[in-house]
């Protein structure tokens, strides 16, 4: 499976994780966002979006462990990837087709969201 992970850029942004290189992905309390993380396995392949202002997806990155111990707080410690060329808007996404019925556009305030393939590929290889 791959996942969208949103987060808000100026409190930490895709360049904050390429500077980093890895981080674990924490501060998620919405129980189905949590439940993602939960279901991440080493290997997932990640898109990361930007909140606030920019609603667009900028870089890509990849799990590289996943600590579930504590199923309300699960420990996913990602690995930055590579800038995406052109930045997919959340414009972008709610016209295209492949994301009809997606929780990235039914429930704009998950911050985990799983991806298909199809959604995956067509949004990091524009």
């Amino acid at each position: 499976m791959d996942y969208l992970l949103k987060t808000e850029p100026t409190v930490y942004g895709f360049a904050d994780l390429q500077k980093d290189d890895t981080t674990i992905w924490d501060g998620v309390t919405n129980p189905t966002a949590v439940k993602h993380l939960r279901e991440m396995k080493k290997g997932d392949k990640l898109v990361i979006y930007h909140t606030g202002d920019e609603r667009r997806v900028v870089g890509t990155a990849k799990v590289e462990s996943v600590d579930a111990s504590d199923p309300k707080t699960p420990r996913v410690k990602i690995k930055a990837g590579k800038l995406i060329s052109h930045p997919v808007t959340l414009n972008e996404i709610k016209i295209s087709d492949l994301f009809d019925g997606s929780p990235l556009v039914r429930q704009g305030r998950l911050s985990v969201v799983p991806l298909s393939k199809e959604q995956y590929e067509w949004i990091t290889e524009r």
